[in-house]
């Protein structure tokens, strides 16, 4: 069975940096490309936030982030991570982190999804 935990949000200052960590048990298609998602406070849908493939050759990133948030893995421990620094208001969001075949940015090219993890970053 496959299961998707996501951890290591929380409170943080503007400027700050955070480090988010996502496990994927039960090695989905054999090998799986990740993708890290967010909800913002007062909007319904899950932005696109940064991806990556199986291998970790391929990474991708909303142009929000880029320059700032960094997607990394490693698949001896099934974890995906996502190193976000120079936190600002604006990434206050429940971050999710999902798994599926390919490194997209769409929300639904992903199969299996985590429960998500608050970040707030105060000014």
């Amino acid at each position: 069975q496959v299961q998707v935990v996501e951890s290591g949000g929380g409170l943080a200052q503007t400027g700050g940096s955070l480090r988010l960590s996502c496990v994927v048990s039960g090695r989905p298609f054999g090998g799986y490309s990740c993708g890290w998602f967010r909800r913002r406070p007062g909007t319904g849908g899950r932005e696109f936030v940064a991806a990556i493939s199986w291998s970790g050759a391929s990474t991708i990133y909303s142009d929000s982030v880029k320059g700032r948030f960094t997607i990394s893995r490693d698949n001896a421990k099934d974890t995906v991570y996502l190193e976000m620094n120079s936190l600002t208001p604006d990434d206050t969001a429940a971050y999710y982190c999902a798994a599926g075949r390919q490194a997209k940015t769409r929300a639904d090219h992903y199969t299996y999804w985590g429960q998500g993890t608050q970040v707030t970053v105060s000014s």
